[in-house]
């Protein structure tokens, strides 16, 4: 029995939705979740700066089909199963907002979220930002009156998810959410958010343009 209580607890400390590999010090990666925190508006990765590079260069008058705002589901690494989370923003700009469900606080909340309901931060985290953590993305478009819609929604989840629990209500279940308002079809949320995020790409075909109906 202390056997396996001791390889529980071996598990527990490298739990879902921890910090990159790379933040190993605390107090490092506290600093840096701050810095990243402040930049969100400010960062994005290469992909959405050259959206807004060929946004400038269009022509007054025209159109894209893909529309001018957007929703990003990605994963990234972490010590252990990794961390899911949205970008959203408008494609000329490069700034980019960030959500998330993680746990708030060090590690120890990380090993009382297997067990029960720890308190939760909403906003962007330690590698959210940093292009070299990404594993999977799946970007879909929205025209301005959907994107107000799902914009509010995602700011409105944010404001009632005050708790992360690792089986419950885990980041993929979050993001989920958000897919689901959208009218998207969502995997099972007790997966790697890597798996995730490719398999809730796979299930919606690749679908690159979300209309919402009349209803939502």
């Amino acid at each position: 029995m202390a056997n396996k209580l001791s390889s529980l607890a071996l598990c527990l400390l490298v739990g879902l939705c921890v910090a990159p590999v790379t933040a190993i010090q605390p107090a490092a990666a506290n600093d840096s979740v701050a810095s990243r925190a402040v930049d969100a508006k400010a960062l994005a990765s290469a992909d959405t700066s050259g959206e807004a590079a060929k946004a400038a260069t269009r022509k007054p008058g025209s159109t894209s089909a893909k529309g001018p705002y957007y929703v990003d589901f990605r994963a990234r690494t972490a010590a252990s199963w990794g961390h899911a989370f949205v970008w959203y923003g408008k494609t000329s700009e490069r700034a980019v907002d960030v959500a998330g469900l993680t746990p708030a606080g060090d590690t120890t909340s990380y090993i009382v979220g297997y067990f029960t309901w720890v308190p939760s931060e909403t906003g962007a985290s330690y590698g959210d930002l940093d292009p070299q953590y990404l594993t999977a993305h799946y970007k879909v478009y929205l025209n301005e009156a959907d994107a107000k819609r799902v914009f509010a929604y995602i700011k409105k989840l944010q404001a009632s998810s005050p708790v992360w629990n690792a089986e419950t209500t885990n980041c993929n279940g979050f993001i989920g959410q958000i897919a689901e308002f959208m009218g998207l079809k969502t995997p099972s949320r007790w997966i790697r958010p890597e798996g995730y995020v490719n398999e809730l790409k796979a299930l919606n075909s690749g679908r690159q343009i979300v209309r919402l109906s009349e209803q939502q």
